[in-house]
């Protein structure tokens, strides 16, 4: 089975091939810089520089390909939608011209409302987008990657982070090695077919409360968590660089989610997946937030 792989350094995707590799799979990994693979790794991939967002590239690099793990790559234009929709263009452009077999998609939570959640709204574009060419494809509905918060250290080592959603309300919160692990077997897996949603919530829904005490315990250093406004948060990224539409697709992901959402697919065994928020917490930030006197 040849398999590719798309953002193969990402939080999930370094993961992915590290897994396929270990399971005997000499994987097809594309991405913008090669040389960003370990070089351990290199010896057991194949690497092809494509851009995802550039269909013909996309269609060339997964000839002959029988699966593929797909992730939008993260946008990083001024319009976040657009980038992904280009996205969905060349996957399904390469699905259908190479006649993939079958794809898993890293979608997210929220996907399932199709509008009205920000930047998850692109990743609904993609799950439709794949449903209507009729191929086998998983859709992952992921919880919140414990990884954004190593997007927010510097508020973590002035004790406090800032959110817009109520601090009392939980969501499924998720480590991408677990997320990697449940991709992975769905791609090894030659027992399912059709169209499917598998959502991986972590261990246990989490409150932003909850995940403060949990972090103060974990790194030793006392971490607080306050809500602020809407035009709070714009303020904030508008400071941070970033344009309108970029702003509103952030921020949608969170407004778009907190009032009357329920997830599609509810807790079970089959969505739990084991990785604790403490124990990668105390692995991955307790060193980086230094040492507390």
């Amino acid at each position: 089975m040849q398999i590719a792989v798309t953002t193969p350094t990402g939080n999930v995707g370094r993961h992915v091939v590290a897994m396929l590799v270990r399971a005997g799979v000499r994987p097809r990994v594309l991405l913008r810089e090669p040389g960003r693979l370990a070089p351990g790794l290199r010896r057991e991939v194949d690497a092809v520089q494509v851009d995802q967002h550039d269909a013909e590239a996309v269609v060339a690099a997964t000839n002959d390909v029988d699966a593929v793990f797909w992730v939008d790559p993260t946008p990083g234009g001024e319009d976040p939608l657009a980038d992904h929709a280009r996205a969905t263009t060349a996957v399904v452009r390469a699905v259908a011209e190479n006649r993939i077999g079958r794809v898993v998609f890293q979608s997210s939570v929220g996907a399932e409302k199709r509008q009205g959640a920000g930047e998850i709204d692109g990743l609904a574009q993609t799950e439709v987008a794949l449903d209507g060419i009729g191929v086998d494809v998983t859709h992952l509905r992921c919880g919140y990657f414990f990884t954004n918060l190593e997007l927010q250290l510097d508020a973590l080592r002035a004790g406090c982070l800032q959110v817009i959603l109520p601090l009392d309300q939980p969501m499924p919160w998720v480590a991408p090695r677990d997320i990697a692990e449940v991709a992975v077997t769905r791609l090894l897996s030659p027992d399912w077919s059709g169209r499917h949603v598998q959502a991986v919530h972590g261990p246990g829904d989490l409150t932003w409360r909850e995940v403060a005490e949990i972090l103060t315990e974990a790194t030793g250093r006392r971490i607080g968590v306050e809500r602020i406004t809407d035009d709070a948060m714009r303020a904030q990224l508008g400071q941070a660089g970033l344009g309108d539409k970029a702003i509103e697709a952030i921020v949608g992901m969170s407004t778009g989610l907190r009032e009357d959402f329920v997830p599609e697919q509810p807790r079970s065994v089959r969505t739990t997946t084991p990785t604790t928020l403490a124990a990668w917490a105390y692995e991955r930030l307790r060193h980086r937030l230094g040492d507390v006197s």
